[in-house]
């Protein structure tokens, strides 16, 4: 297939490219290189898939150097010269993985949020609508669930109150993709990742951010007094899940009544589903293998709940296990691990 990987050089974009041309597919990816985080980070993932970062310039199509079917273009979602690509290209397949990430950040620059989530999201559907794609993934988040605090979290649950404008830009990203769904019949399927983390991670998420402060003798910051538990998930096992729902176009419920209204389905072709280890860890138990693996012990400063987070998550998976064969399978202990030896090699220490 020919597939476009937005955000493909960021965390997730990046695996799942090499999973895809491992596979034959013709991959191009497309991502701004934002300063949101280092941007030798997202460099060097690319460059670790062949595309030379001084070859990169704005609106221009680059190939890789290691995989003859990797192509990739630094554009921000809401450019216009994205509707461009996709009417040149007629993609097959849209994996749409790139957004303004980050809770916490989303109370400080609301702005990028709008943007990169809903205008360039928007973008998106128009060139899936005018250039015939079959086929429109994309990510969602876990941080959807907002104030609900059933467990596990539920794809036939209501979602309507989110805490962060974050997770109000993914919810609307739902809602957008249904709404093309049903008045232009493209397929969408809808991810909510939870927490996902291994090598090549965002260093905003907690693991980096653990991980540098131990090695350094700094202190961690442990909100919510540690009372934490969170869905993680190995980075592997989504792009596994990922992989799968590529290949699957979403289809109707053809159970699906109006007046008794499923929001995981619909009468269009239009699927949400949580992608997760459905296992939450305590944030403690999970810095306790992370500082097994380091060999030191952490500096913990025990601090309040932050705005926009949430104490728990939990993902209900057996819609994507049910409809995928999905088979979450790589255990804290091996994916921390995996993670601190991929640290210690990225930085030297």
């Amino acid at each position: 297939m020919k597939i476009l990987i937005t955000g493909g050089a960021g965390f997730i974009g990046y695996h799942l490219s090499k999973r895809l041309l491992e596979e034959g597919h013709e991959v191009t990816g497309l991502d701004n290189i934002n300063d949101y985080y280092d941007v030798n980070l997202k460099y060097h993932r690319l460059e670790d898939i062949g595309i030379n970062r001084h070859g990169i310039e704005t609106g221009r199509i680059v190939s890789s150097s290691k995989y003859d079917k990797l192509r990739f273009i630094k554009l921000s979602l809401e450019d216009s010269e994205v509707l461009d690509l996709f009417k040149a290209e007629k993609f097959d397949v849209v994996v749409n993985l790139a957004a303004q990430a980050g809770v916490r950040y989303s109370l400080i620059n609301p702005k990028a949020y709008i943007d990169s989530n809903i205008v360039g999201f928007l973008n998106i559907l128009e060139g899936c609508r005018h250039s015939g794609v079959g086929h429109l993934v994309y990510a969602s988040s876990s941080s959807v669930y907002g104030l609900n605090e059933k467990m596990p979290f539920s794809i036939h649950d209501n979602v309507d109150h989110p805490i962060s404008l974050y997770a109000a830009s993914k919810k609307s990203n739902e809602l957008m993709a249904h709404t093309y769904s049903h008045l232009f019949n493209i397929p969408t399927t809808g991810l909510r990742f939870f927490t996902v983390y291994g090598p090549w991670g965002r260093p905003d998420m907690a693991l980096f951010l653990f991980t540098k402060a131990i090695l350094a003798g700094e202190p961690i910051h442990i909100f919510n007094n540690g009372k934490m538990r969170r869905d993680f998930t190995y980075v592997d096992d989504i792009v596994s899940g990922v992989m799968n729902v590529i290949k699957k176009k979403a289809t109707v419920n053809k159970n699906w009544k109006g007046e008794d209204p499923d929001p995981g389905t619909s009468c269009a072709p239009y699927r949400i589903y949580n992608i997760g280890n459905s296992n939450p860890e305590s944030l403690m138990d999970f810095i306790a293998e992370l500082e097994k693996q380091l060999g030191k012990e952490a500096i913990k400063n025990f601090e309040p709940m932050q705005p926009g987070d949430v104490e728990a998550t939990w993902a209900n998976v057996d819609d994507l296990v049910n409809d995928f064969n999905y088979k979450p399978g790589t255990s804290v202990e091996k994916g921390v691990k995996a993670f601190v030896d991929w640290y210690r090699f990225y930085h030297k220490v």
